[in-house]
């Protein structure tokens, strides 16, 4: 990954530590986390950001799904801490007819059975645009999980713009003051990183459908305003866009050429 990430340009990179669908993880090899440390520290590369399965949800009505999660949470942790000094970005879940009271207190707890002091991986919530039962869709739903949170020195939020926008948040006419809001609702010292990524939908949709940069509702000029807006630009920014290697090296261009 890191090698292609070094081919286009990119700075840092997201990647799967198992399946995005599931399963167990593949055995890591000492020569190859030795190799990419050499790498990134060579190239200057940013923070990781890795994501979980798809299929974690942590506050499942079936206690079977809630204990995969939990499991794998933990494995992933212990893995990336093997690189220090990174991120894991999860979707807090969805409660199904639960509610959402029940749902945050799952989340919160599956946390507080994963995390530990010793850690150096901080693990992220990441803003959700609200289909279905999802949890995330705002920030205060964002905030509580994190006030039922004992380690909070180890936890913080991946800002997605597709899905804020979709969730009701309007980062195209204000986004100054989402960011505030974000500030006064969650503290902008536990944002850590961006997912970027343009919207097929319009503002409230509630639908997380990601388009690739400056071909959505958001559009390019609000992408840029986002990437050079002072709280977040020096950090790590993910494309979720629906591309190919030659896409984002295109897309990585653009908003090189324009964040000057």
């Amino acid at each position: 990954m890191g090698k292609r990430a070094l081919s286009i340009d990119a700075g840092t990179f997201a990647c799967f530590l198992r399946n995005p669908r599931g399963g167990d993880a593949k055995p890591v090899k000492a020569d190859d986390i030795e190799s990419f440390m050499i790498m990134k520290k060579e190239h200057s590369f940013g923070p990781l950001v890795a994501h979980s399965p798809y299929t974690m949800n942590a506050c499942s009505a079936d206690p079977s799904i809630r204990d995969f999660a939990l499991r794998v949470m933990k494995e992933d942790i212990r893995i990336m801490d093997l690189i220090p000094g990174n991120y894991y970005n999860f979707h807090p879940g969805s409660h199904v007819k639960q509610g959402v009271d029940i749902g945050i207190g799952f989340i919160a707890g599956m946390l507080n059975d994963a995390l530990f002091d010793e850690q150096s991986t901080i693990v992220l919530l990441e803003t959700m645009s609200g289909k279905g039962s999802e949890i995330g869709r705002s920030f205060e739903e964002l905030r509580r999980i994190i006030d039922s949170v004992n380690l909070k020195n180890k936890i913080g939020v991946c800002f997605d713009t597709c899905h804020v926008w979709d969730a009701g948040y309007d980062i195209v006419g204000n986004l100054d003051g989402v960011l505030d809001e974000f500030d006064r609702v969650i503290g902008i010292e536990y944002l850590k990183a961006v997912h970027l990524n343009d919207s097929m939908n319009t503002c409230g949709s509630h639908k997380d459908r990601h388009a690739k940069i400056g071909e959505g509702h958001i559009g390019l000029e609000a992408i840029v305003r986002t990437v050079c807006h002072p709280a977040l630009k020096n950090l790590p920014f993910i494309l979720e866009t629906p591309n190919d290697m030659d896409g984002y090296a295109s897309e990585i261009r653009l908003l090189k050429s324009r964040s000057i």
